[in-house]
């Protein structure tokens, strides 16, 4: 049975419901712990994040920002930036981190890639990041609508420059790499989330060394490209495991990386095993920085695409997360 079949009967399911079939299941928490102090969301300009909602639903646009329930959107969207989620919002894994429904996805929309094109230009953005469900329905995983969106970008807005942050594509690697390096992104992005000893629980249906080889083979392939890595913590690793996780992403020739405190969506999801000291965060970032990754942002509210045009450019991560602030 494809999956395509496999899905014919299920609805949009979220939070338990989406949990219901995984691996290792997810206990309830009766309480979410309170956050500490040094982890506090902005809110800033109503207006802005009105209109950029407004805007989205205009072009039938999903950005990952809302389906995620990102705690950094008041701050993105009031300041005019979004990451987009393109190929709707319904996706083929089950990962109890992660707040996007799953279920049935629907076709792609072929307009998409104009609508996102339109948006990116009267956003006036100069720099965009785009990602997407998982699309394991799909022969080539979504690569090529991630390239009709990269080229209509191109088109319309030729100065912007395009950030990808993709699926791992597992079974259909080389395919999908194929398409994507006929017209790469200036950045490429796929988070690998958490360290190997927690995948079955937290990343079902993804594999930690493919997605290392996949980082790897796409550098290979387009070695001027710089490629990008994400992570949580604070979801059961340890340091440890977090300081060998770093050297395989500089081994398999990774440029920038983000690192983040995981906080968990709802009572359903994964429970956050410890808020993690802002010591250990800098911690990371002494190692990142000695292993010389071209950039390396480690901070309790940073997320893969959180001011990832100035991730880009080389600078350090924002205010009120610079080493300056931490004790």
């Amino acid at each position: 049975m494809d999956l395509q079949q496999n899905f014919k009967h299920e609805k949009k399911l979220r939070g338990a419901d989406k949990l219901a079939r995984i691996p290792v299941k997810v206990i309830a928490t009766d309480v979410i712990p309170t956050k500490p102090e040094w982890i506090r969301a902005k809110i800033s300009q109503p207006e802005e994040i009105g209109r950029i909602k407004g805007l989205l639903r205009q072009q039938k646009l999903h950005t990952v920002c809302e389906e995620a329930a990102c705690p950094n959107l008041p701050e993105c969207f009031g300041s005019g930036t979004a990451t987009f989620m393109i190929m709707g919002d319904i996706c083929t894994r089950r990962c109890p981190f992660c707040d996007v429904a799953h279920g049935r996805p629907n076709s792609l929309d072929p307009a998409e890639p104009r609508h996102l094109a339109e948006t990116v230009a009267n956003l006036n953005l100069s720099y965009v990041v785009i990602t997407s469900v998982d699309r394991d329905d799909l022969k080539d995983g979504g690569a090529q609508h991630f390239v009709d969106c990269i080229q209509e970008i191109r088109k319309c807005c030729p100065n912007t420059r395009i950030e990808i942050l993709v699926p791992d594509f597992r079974g259909r690697l080389d395919l999908a790499l194929s398409i994507l390096s006929q017209s790469p992104p200036d950045v490429f992005n796929h988070n690998i989330e958490t360290v190997p000893r927690l995948y079955r629980a937290l990343r079902p249906g993804s594999d930690y060394q493919h997605s290392l080889n996949l980082l790897k083979k796409f550098k290979t392939l387009c070695p001027e490209i710089p490629t990008k890595c994400g992570l949580m913590v604070g979801i059961g690793e340890i340091e440890a495991e977090v300081i060998a996780l770093l050297n395989d992403l500089k081994d398999h020739y990774v440029d920038l990386v983000t690192i983040g405190q995981y906080l968990q969506p709802s009572k359903a999801h994964a429970p956050i095993h410890r808020f993690v000291s802002l010591k250990e965060f800098e911690h990371y970032q002494r190692h990142g920085e000695f292993l010389r990754f071209k950039n390396i942002w480690s901070a309790p509210m940073v997320r893969s695409s959180y001011f990832a045009d100035q991730q880009y450019l080389g600078k350090p991560v924002p205010q009120p997360f610079s080493r300056k602030q931490l004790p």
